[in-house]
């Protein structure tokens, strides 16, 4: 069987290419150039990756997606910040572009598979022939969170060798096997936005101005001025852009007013969220409520939950105890033990 490895340049899809090779398959690299050729990153993880798969004898491929990647994924994040939410790109560019894109190209070259450096596991039930994601043995390392919205026919055709290891494992294979990015160092950073400068890239990549708007308390009385909409993040207690003599927290964006109400600590505590565009890796909504965890940020730990199906593609989370800034934008991720569910965004 054929497989397309997607190569970033880093070690954790080295390494998923070197392992599916091993297994047997005959595999074909590929990096995605996603940003613009003078970004220093992007032509060093390309140039990895090439190097990589040369060391495997593989052949490679590198596509130009700059176009697709703005208007799939850096538009959207301009979109949402823009509209007062707190967007997770990363999630976007795994739908979109990964399992989205890069499959075609999959398809386009006879390859049955695509392989990619997740830290996450599929698994096959061998009752009902249901594809499961479980989280990756490494909790340090877990992706599942931002692989929620696969569908049966993706993981029927998505291979994660590094599922099984820890990310020190890792390391250690990528160096025996003498890669030139064994010990290159991760980013923490959004590819697009370097040092998390994110006001800064919104302003670059939209040319829109995001003026001055009023800072206001729970009853809507103003008391103060912020400095524009994109700046925030419910739940920021810091870098408010003024002092009030007692701690603030961001409740409420309200971009159509250019309003942001203010509370206390216990302001930013929620028992319940809205969810909407809900996608289930069973590839159906449950029939009834159910009992698990969410997750409601990437790192996060999960919290035990009803979850109610209120509508086409919606659903309510309502948390056994009040979670602290949940957040619109960011995905919710339904858990059951290690076992994906499914999820949603936040709205």
């Amino acid at each position: 069987m054929k497989a397309l490895i997607a190569m970033s340049g880093g070690v954790d899809s080295s390494v998923a290419a070197m392992l599916t090779k091993e297994s047997g398959y005959d595999c074909i690299g590929c990096t995605m150039e996603l940003l613009d050729r003078s970004d220093d990153s992007e032509e060093s993880g390309g140039s990895d990756a090439k190097a990589v798969a040369h060391a495997l004898d593989m052949p490679f491929y590198s596509y130009d997606m700059r176009e697709e990647f703005k208007s799939s994924v850096i538009d959207d994040f301009v979109k949402e910040y823009s509209e007062g939410r707190t967007p997770n790109p990363c999630i976007v560019c795994n739908r979109t572009m990964k399992f989205g894109a890069l499959l075609g190209k999959a398809t386009s070259l006879g390859c049955e598979k695509i392989v990619t450096g997740h830290y996450a596991r599929v698994l096959k039930d061998p009752e009902t022939g249901l594809y499961t994601l479980k989280k990756g043995l490494d909790e340090s390392k877990d992706q599942s969170y931002v692989l929620y919205h696969l569908s049966q026919e993706q993981l029927s055709r998505l291979l994660l060798p590094l599922g099984d290891l820890t990310k020190a494992h890792v390391r250690e294979l990528a160096a025996k096997a003498g890669f030139v990015n064994a010990q290159r160092p991760e980013s923490q950073d959004i590819c697009f936005v370097p040092e998390g400068k994110y006001a800064e890239k919104i302003y670059e990549y939209s040319g829109k101005d995001f003026p001055p708007g009023d800072f206001v308390d729970l009853d809507g009385n103003v008391i103060g001025t912020h400095k524009g909409i994109i700046h925030y993040t419910i739940g920021q207690h810091k870098r408010l852009g003024q002092a009030f003599g007692v701690p603030r927290y961001v409740c409420s964006i309200d971009a159509a007013g250019n309003r942001i109400a203010l509370g206390g600590a216990d302001d930013v505590f929620s028992s319940e969220a809205r969810i909407k565009d809900c996608s289930w890796i069973s590839g159906a909504p449950p029939q009834e409520e159910i009992e698990c965890k969410v997750r409601l940020r990437y790192k996060q730990k999960e919290q035990l939950a009803t979850v109610r199906s209120s509508g086409e593609n919606e659903c309510i989370v309502i948390f056994h105890e009040p979670q602290r800034a949940v957040t619109p934008g960011q995905a919710a991720v339904f858990y059951d033990e290690d076992t994906v569910l499914g999820g949603g965004t936040i709205f």
